[in-house]
């Protein structure tokens, strides 16, 4: 049976736009790229003195576990240049783990659902853009509730 695993990806070093595109289409050697949402340019968080970025969410069926579709994302940031030198830093490519049907894991190469997601509106507005009603299996809610539920704040802005 197929997993469905629901990703967020940014970029925010190089040609942002291209390296999304690059990512997407690696992800579809793990599995068939269902959904792709529109891309955003959002502010930095946390480390603030960097470049906005470029993000997009994406749902994929696979028959891979969570823990091997992290491995690949894993493989995938490192094949294109992904150096992790600075926390929260700049970044060629970032590919996050959002959900996986309702599957609750932690493990030393995964943790799903993604701890930050419920309070980010980067992932969250592309992520409600091709799965609305996707339900975080321990907060209970959906994409869109969580959404809702945010504070003001970081700017994201869709790209036309």
């Amino acid at each position: 049976m197929d997993n469905l695993i629901l990703l967020s990806l940014g970029s925010n070093v190089g040609d942002r736009e291209a390296n999304l595109r690059e990512a997407i289409t690696r992800l579809g050697k793990v599995g068939k790229v269902l959904a792709v949402s529109s891309f955003y340019e959002t502010e930095p968080v946390e480390f603030t003195d960097q470049a906005w970025f470029l993000n997009c969410a994406v749902a994929l069926e696979t028959p891979q576990s969570a823990a091997e579709v992290m491995k690949a994302a894993l493989a995938i940031e490192r094949g294109m240049g992904r150096e992790r030198t600075l926390e929260k830093g700049p970044r060629t490519i970032d590919i996050d783990l959002l959900l996986a049907g309702g599957a609750v894991i932690e493990s030393a190469v995964a943790t799903v659902p993604h701890p930050a997601m419920h309070r980010r509106r980067f992932v969250l507005e592309p992520l409600a853009e091709i799965a609305p009603g996707a339900r975080h299996p321990i907060l209970q809610k959906t994409v869109l509730e969580m959404l809702s539920e945010l504070p003001p704040g970081q700017t994201v802005r869709r790209r036309n």
